[in-house]
């Protein structure tokens, strides 16, 4: 999808700039390509450098409730330096590495309702201006693949994925969010659990799975949360089924000596399990993820059967994806 525009900041006569991605998803860590076109101005302009910057919609928690931002998590300068001629056309293909963190968008070609872009930033004689977004989408890699078909198989369904602004402790997170990918429990845990979330915590060598239980209450006690990790390499061949019954057996027995005074991530950063308490993630606090963009999307992410409402609900999606790109863009026209 290309978007264009004129450049607001430099006034009537500016160039104009469409930047062109490739239109296949990338992968946590690969290879981004594309192109800028830039349309010179009615006169001549000194392009000084062309970035582009990775947006992310990300979910922060504060002392009022809740509120939603814009996140940069990366920059890459892929040009600049020359003189763009009177109407002139010029065009820079770029190739860019995504962070190992970035967050999923789509599984199975099913968006998730995770909102990522790529805003092209052209400074011009010293002034700048934030011209270009595109939405970027951003599929699974195998590993993550085979831990949620796993829970898929298992019985999980799929709820909503969002991003949370801040770090998990005791983890080698890099990017100021993580991701969450909210899965209702299999018929089997049902009693046990409310939901199940999970976040990868990917890098070159391999992943962390942090998995987070909203366990249910007792007649005599209450309900609270419990957080476990585990260590996957992108290559491992394992029986996923049975491996991911086991993490989750983990979380359900998890007694009061874990409990919410323990602190999280306490020891290597790569652990093959561990019995902690949420202390340290989510800032040390609890948090339940409001409804966000993607919080009824009944479809099958994890390996299951899209149905008829799970469409319906991924298109309204699409929908809401796409107002906040062309919002974004009438936005920054007005300044």
């Amino acid at each position: 999808m290309v978007f264009k525009r004129l450049l607001g900041s430099l006034g009537v006569g500016a160039p104009t700039v469409d930047t062109l991605l490739q239109p296949e998803p990338v992968l946590p860590g690969g290879t981004l390509t594309g192109q800028v076109h830039l349309k010179g101005g009615q006169a001549d302009f000194d392009i000084e450098h062309i970035t582009l910057e990775l947006v992310a919609r990300v979910e922060a928690e504060h002392e009022d409730g809740e509120s939603e931002g814009f996140v940069v998590f990366d920059r890459f300068t892929v040009g600049g330096g020359f003189r763009l001629g009177a109407e002139a056309s010029h065009s820079v293909p770029f190739h860019v590495t995504l962070p190992w963190e970035t967050p999923i968008t789509e599984l199975y070609g099913q968006p998730l309702g995770i909102v990522l872009g790529v805003r092209t930033e052209l400074a011009v004689a010293g002034a700048k201006d934030k011209g270009d977004l595109d939405p970027l989408t951003v599929t699974a890699l195998p590993v993550q693949e085979a831990v949620l078909e796993a829970f898929g198989q298992l019985g999980f369904g799929f709820k909503s994925a969002d991003l949370e602004y801040g770090h998990i402790g005791g983890t080698g997170q890099q990017l100021p969010f993580y991701q969450e990918i909210e899965l209702a429990p299999a018929p089997q845990y049902a009693h046990q659990l409310n939901e199940v979330e999970v976040t990868f915590l990917t890098g070159p060598g391999g992943l962390e799975v942090v998995l987070e239980a909203d366990k249910r209450g007792g007649f005599l006690s209450p309900g609270r949360d419990t957080v476990t990790r585990f260590a996957v390499g992108h290559h491992d061949v394992r029986d996923w089924a049975a491996e991911v019954d086991g993490w989750v057996r983990r979380l359900v027995e998890h007694r009061a000596a874990y409990g919410a005074g323990a602190a999280y991530g306490h020891g290597a950063p790569f652990t093959d399990h561990g019995q902690h308490g949420h202390g340290g993630h989510h800032h040390d606090e609890h948090h339940r993820s409001g409804p966000g963009a993607g919080t009824a999307i009944a479809a099958g992410a994890a390996g299951l059967a899209v149905g008829v409402v799970g469409g319906m609900v991924a298109a309204e999606v699409v929908d809401e994806v796409g107002d906040f790109f062309e919002g974004d863009d009438e936005g920054e026209g007005e300044d």
